[in-house]
């Protein structure tokens, strides 16, 4: 943590409201990002976002620096879209072809990248459609792991800190999930 993310968070911690919205404003795009993956609609994220931000605000005093402000956010912004999702009782689905923000840049990653001919969109359309039917068949702790490393591209010790969770769980839970992905998606194949 840099010395003036360590002032903005102290400030914040005061109830310093500027200085609070300039410390959200360096996390804004990557949080919005986590939601917008999670509950695949804009609306949806910018509600989950901004109650994440609000639950934020309110719990800022007893925020401990243990980990980083922005793992401690992440987690926050995931353990909200989670609740809703739970809520609605239906899982949500994930594009594979996206953009990541991160503090090095946009990377922008696709399904297949050669675009020749209609047939060849048309098949990729196809397989896109049939991992993102996959993904959404996992169990929700398998699916949350899939987007956080795989889409995402947290660290294993992120993805534990997010979901509060030891790093044996979180390396065990990925494992498990793609190994899930990869049966279901090679049984389809040979349908």
């Amino acid at each position: 943590m840099d010395a003036s993310e360590k002032l903005l968070i102290t400030k914040s911690k005061n109830g310093d409201i500027l200085a609070f919205e300039q410390l959200l404003s360096l996390y804004e795009k990557k949080a919005y990002n986590i939601a917008f993956r999670m509950m695949r609609n804009e609306e949806d994220a910018k509600d989950a976002v901004q109650e994440a931000f609000i639950k934020v605000f309110k719990s800022m005093k007893s925020f401990r620096e243990e980990s980083s402000f922005s793992t401690w956010l992440y987690r926050i912004v995931t353990n909200v879209c989670l609740d809703e999702l739970r809520k609605r009782k239906k899982y949500a689905s994930v594009s594979l072809e996206f953009e990541i923000e991160s503090d090095r840049g946009t990377t922008h990653i696709e399904l297949d990248k050669d675009e020749v001919t209609p047939e060849d969109l048309y098949e990729r359309q196809e397989k896109k459609e049939l991992v993102l039917d996959t993904i959404n068949s996992l169990k929700e702790d398998y699916k949350t792991v899939v987007i956080l490393r795989d889409i995402q591209g947290f660290s294993y010790e992120e993805i534990a800190t997010i979901l509060s969770c030891s790093l044996g769980t979180i390396k065990s839970r990925i494992n498990r999930a793609r190994n899930v992905l990869k049966d279901k998606l090679q049984a389809q194949m040979e349908l």
